[in-house]
Formats: C-alpha cells, structure tokens, sequence
C-alpha cells in the first residue's frame, strides 16, 4: 500500500464524523478523495541529499555531497543548481531555509570541514559564517527557532557537546558556554543523517538525539540551549552505529525518535520512541518500525499521524508514533513538511520526492 493510500485514509478517518452527518444520497454525491503518493522529481544528479529544507509545496532546498545545493520553485518540476563555488569537497547534511533566497547551509567534518555558508539571493552568491578550527569538533546538525535564532550541535568536545547560535539568521555564529550541558557518556556522538539530530520547536526549546554510548539518550534545553537536561530514550545504542539518528516534535510536549542500526543488514529492533512530556521520559514504541529510520515528520494538522523514512522504506503512524506500518519501499534519508501540506522527502541518488496529489 502506498503512503498515498495511508494518508488518504488518514484524512477520511478526521473527515468521517461530518460525511456520517451528512444525509447518505449528499455523502453518495462527493466526490472521490484524491489520493496523494510520493513522486519522484528530477534532480539531474545522482549525489546523497540528507540535507532538506521545505518552504512549501512550491519551493524546497535539499542539500548533499561533493559541496551541492538544489532548489527548486515550481514544486519538484525544475531545481536549479545554486552549489557554493568551489564546495565540492564539502559535505552538506543540513539545510534551513526561509524562504525561496534565504537559506543556511551545513557542512560536516572535522576541524576545518565543518562550515556554516548563507545565501540570500536564492545561491547566486554565498557568504561563510562559520568555519571551525577546533581538530576535535565535528558538527552534525542544525535547526532555528525562526529567522533569526537558531543553534548548530557537534559532537563532544572536552566531554560536553558544542553548542553554536546565531541571533542573525545565521550571519554569525559564536559557541555557548558549556556549563548547563551534562557530560557525554564514553563514545557518544550525534548522528550526522538527516539534519534531525538537533530539532526546536515553538521560540525557545530545542532537543539533541544522540547514539554511540551506551544508552540513546535525547537532550533538551528550554533556554535556547543554555542549559539542558538529558533523559533516555528506549532505542538500542551501545555500539557507535546505534542509537536515535532523528526527532521530531509536533509541539513542546509531543515527540517522536527513530533510529536503530544504519549498517546494510543489521537488525533494528525497538526503533522508535515516544513522549508525551517533552522529552523527560520516553516510552518504546508498541509495533516500531521494521528497520533502521534516519528521518521522521508530523503530518501537517494532524495530532497523531506522521512518517519515519530510511533506506528501506516509508512508514506511517496514525496514532502518535505508538504502532508504525510500511507504506512504501523506496529509499529516503530524510523527510519533512510544511503547514500547506508540502512533504518532502530526500536521500541517496539524487532522489527527491514530493507527496502528490
């Protein structure tokens, strides 16, 4: 069944308590619910987009290896290539867009590989805001709170994870204080798959999902990352390819994680986890997903129903991340959506889809 079909089901279920209302030769007369499924758009290249950022059904921006920045304006029929000059040896993961001019992007790496670059006349040209020159930072994600304020997480340096944020859009860039945030457990590490390992949601809370150490654990911080508290979740880690790889929250109360084991083959038992507090306590999900899952998104409007996406394929929950089904086999790295109902998703290839109607 595609995701098409699930999500259409989704939107007769909210819809079924008015048709039931109406008279039965009124209900006989409407018409039949389009059927939305994932459609493929051209891209023109074959790299690995884990970086996607939409800003609608019209314009999204993806972002991926070899230094290269996509977007497109006409909802997936075009993309024009506005990569950085001379990024080829870059490693994008994340993008954050404001619009169709406005965008950052990351790139990951250690030392000097990690970079933040901006554009504000839809990549013609792009201006670098951050360059790191610490050997032992690695930076991984990043997410903003609106236009102007926004934070990038790498991985432990000195035992505590980085914190950078910007009060500019992302012109400017200067590292927290690490007093407020706990110590990082041996061999811990964030995970650099799908731009959502560090995730806001509303003006201020911001959450970090982590693998690698011994537990998975989801960090979060009510204070634009000044100080946070940790809790763990119930996804396996204990070995560095394990762990929470993404979260996603519908408010500052509700919030999925996925994640597993990103090895070919590797059993990924237990890869999703719920809250209902914020991230203070995390609770496995009842029927997870059946495989490794980098990417997850609430559905725009909806209180319960969102999609998890991975190499293996799309799953979709109807009932706030508690029991997934597979609803799609192709491969995505990322997924996310817009209020107009603008879902996209992004991954190896050159793939890049849209949820059509």
């Amino acid at each position: 069944m595609s995701v098409g079909l699930c999500v259409a089901a989704v939107s007769a279920a909210v819809a079924a308590p008015a048709q039931a209302a109406r008279p039965a030769a009124e209900a006989d007369e409407r018409p039949a619910a389009a059927t939305p499924a994932w459609k493929l758009t051209d891209t023109g290249t074959d790299v690995r987009f884990r970086g996607l950022a939409p800003v609608s059904r019209k314009v999204a921006w993806v972002a991926g290896s070899k230094g290269t920045v996509l977007r497109t304006r006409d909802g997936g029929r075009s993309w024009l290539d506005v990569s950085p000059p001379g990024a080829g040896e870059l490693e994008f993961r994340d993008v954050e867009a404001f619009d169709a001019r406005r965008a950052v992007v990351l790139a990951i790496g250690e030392g000097e590989a990690s970079r933040v670059l901006r554009t504000d006349d839809g990549g013609e040209t792009w201006t670098e805001s951050f360059r790191n020159t610490d050997p032992l930072a690695f930076y991984d994600c990043m997410t903003f709170f609106d236009r102007r304020h926004g934070l990038a997480m790498s991985d432990p340096v000195d035992g505590t994870y980085r914190i950078l944020s910007t009060g500019d859009g992302g012109r400017s860039w200067k590292v927290l204080p690490s007093d407020g945030m706990p110590a990082a457990l041996p061999g811990e590490a964030g995970f650099a798959a799908s731009g959502q390992c560090l995730v806001s949601s509303g003006p201020k809370d911001v959450w970090l999902a982590t693998g690698g150490g011994a537990t998975a654990r989801v960090l979060h911080s009510a204070d634009r990352g000044l100080n946070w508290s940790v809790a763990e979740s119930t996804v396996p880690a204990g070995d560095p390819a394990r762990g929470v790889f993404a979260l996603a929250f519908r408010d500052r109360e509700q919030g999925i994680a996925v994640g597993g084991d990103y090895r070919s083959g590797q059993a990924s038992p237990r890869a999703a986890a719920v809250t209902a507090d914020g991230g203070r306590t995390w609770r496995q999900a009842a029927a997870p997903p059946p495989a490794y899952r980098s990417g997850v998104a609430w559905l725009p409007h909806s209180r319960s129903a969102a999609l998890a996406v991975g190499p293996t394929g799309t799953d979709l929950t109807v009932d706030g991340g508690r029991t997934w089904r597979t609803v799609d086999r192709g491969s995505f790295d990322t997924v996310d959506c817009t209020p107009d109902f603008g879902c996209w998703a992004s991954g190896e290839k050159g793939r890049v889809a849209r949820l059509e109607f």
